[in-house]
């Protein structure tokens, strides 16, 4: 028995050797905003793969484009905007597979403004996430007509922290919400729905991507890279599935990975909830119409667009055409 039980071990980490490591950096904390990755860690989609994933939780201070900049990640999550801004700036970033179909982003208002529709935002006071998110709302002004400098029939642009303390405190009229998050962060201070009117980007036609996968360029030339990236592709697809169909129990699986204990189980099982409609229909592809889209919302973004030109090169189906087969 023991010399079994030592032929097991021994061939376990032989295994556990030849797995492939990756390291995944997500764009925010630990949340359910990234369920699929935890899903196919905990069920083992990954270790069927072959691969040995690390995430890597994000934050305030931690920039995805920076991190795989300097050799921290192999992959990393995050918006359009951002990825191509890093790109035109030199860092060549390609996006390889696009989980989430459809944008959370929204501009949450409080019903006793008065504002009712777009046209009302003149003269108002809106808060902005800046760090590469304020490119599609400064688009949608620029195709309103409304300067964002602050004068007279423009609107007021506040830089708005990762939290909703600017409209709880009536410092403006209007912040930015995602769908599965920081609008309930609202509802649960108190305010009810009724007081408030929401404008999400994908109505307005001003939506960007969010959540896809990028990777180095010069990597991705790599033969090696690309068939850990088809495997890594492949099993988080897995868990992104597994995740919709079982949101109660990915959002369990969210929880348990959460080391700073900061997340409730009612606010990721209602994210996870939100969540799940921005990837459906999603099988890991990117829609080409939907990133040419979001460049040309960027490329109208006011007199200081966050690109210059449409990027060549800044997205491959490499690695979804062989890993959705």
């Amino acid at each position: 028995m023991k010399k079994w039980l030592t032929g097991a071990l021994f061939a376990a980490m032989a295994g556990t050797a030849q797995a492939e490591d990756v390291t995944l950096q997500l764009k925010w904390v630990t949340q359910a905003q990234f369920a699929g990755y935890y899903v196919a860690q905990a069920k083992g989609f990954y270790e069927e793969e072959g691969l040995n994933v690390t995430i890597k939780p994000g934050g305030p201070d931690i920039a995805p484009t920076q991190v795989i900049a300097g050799g921290g990640a192999d992959v990393i999550v995050e918006w359009m905007p951002a990825a191509l801004a890093a790109r035109e700036k030199g860092l060549p970033l390609v996006n390889i597979a696009q989980p989430f179909a459809s944008s959370g982003m929204m501009l949450t208002c409080l019903k006793e403004t008065g504002i009712t529709s777009p046209a009302d935002f003149a003269d108002k006071t809106l808060g902005v996430w800046f760090f590469g998110n304020e490119y599609p709302f400064l688009s949608w002004m620029s195709q309103l007509g409304l300067a964002t400098d602050g004068s007279a029939g423009g609107v007021t642009v506040l830089k708005q922290g990762f939290n909703v303390d600017p409209l709880l405190q009536k410092q403006a009229a209007c912040i930015s919400t995602m769908t599965y998050n920081e609008y309930w962060q609202v509802i649960d201070a108190g305010i009810s729905p009724d007081d408030l009117v929401t404008f999400k980007y994908e109505d307005q036609g001003v939506a960007t991507l969010e959540d896809g996968l990028y990777v180095l360029e010069d990597r991705l030339a790599d033969p090696a890279f690309q068939e850990s990236m088809v495997k890594f592709v492949r099993a988080s697809m897995k868990g992104w599935k597994y995740a919709e169909a079982n949101p109660d129990e990915a959002a369990m699986i969210v929880l348990e990975n959460d080391e700073t204990g900061a997340q409730t189980e009612e606010h990721q099982k209602r994210m996870m909830g939100e969540v799940a409609k921005l990837t459906a229909g999603s099988n890991g592809a990117l829609d080409v119409a939907a990133a040419e889209r979001t460049v040309a919302s960027l490329l109208s973004g006011g007199s200081d667009p966050v690109i210059t030109k449409a990027p060549e090169g800044a997205w491959s189906s490499v690695i979804t055409d062989a890993a959705l087969q």
